[in-house]
């Protein structure tokens, strides 16, 4: 299947990429490519690149763009939908996320069941009483 997506091409600690359709099997950094499509640098105010007509009929004949090039199209108006997000998984939830993932948990229970007020204590330690003991017992030795 091709892909349309970033090849860095940058040097060391300066990313500059360039847009290519590849295979999807080709890793990025192989440097094999069918076609240049663009460029993107975004060190220098994100300058953006693309030829929009190339990507277009690439896209109609099926192949599929990464993640962040779909929003990099999206955002260039080339392409219309909405951007993906292609953060990892593990990225902590936003607070509305959250807020909604607790109102449907509580809505999961039944009427009948509620949590616990708080829970329960424990006895008080008998700490001090030692501390009391100890402090007799050197006095006596003297």
């Amino acid at each position: 299947m091709l892909m349309i997506r970033l090849q860095r091409v940058g040097r060391k600690n300066i990313p500059t990429f360039r847009v290519v359709l590849t295979d999807k099997r080709n890793s990025t950094k192989s440097g094999k490519y069918l076609e240049a499509l663009g460029a993107y640098d975004p060190r220098q105010g994100g300058i953006r690149q693309f030829k929009a007509d190339k990507i277009k009929y690439w896209l109609s004949q099926g192949a599929k763009p990464s993640g962040t090039l779909w929003n990099l199209l999206v955002s260039e108006k080339i392409i219309e939908g909405k951007k993906i997000n292609v953060l990892p998984r593990k990225s902590p939830l936003k607070k509305e996320e959250k807020g909604a993932e607790i109102e449907a948990k509580l809505a999961d229970k039944p009427d009948g069941v509620t949590a616990p007020a708080a829970p329960p204590t424990a006895p008080p330690a008998k700490s001090e009483e030692k501390t009391e003991e100890k402090k007799e017992a050197p006095a006596a030795l003297i």
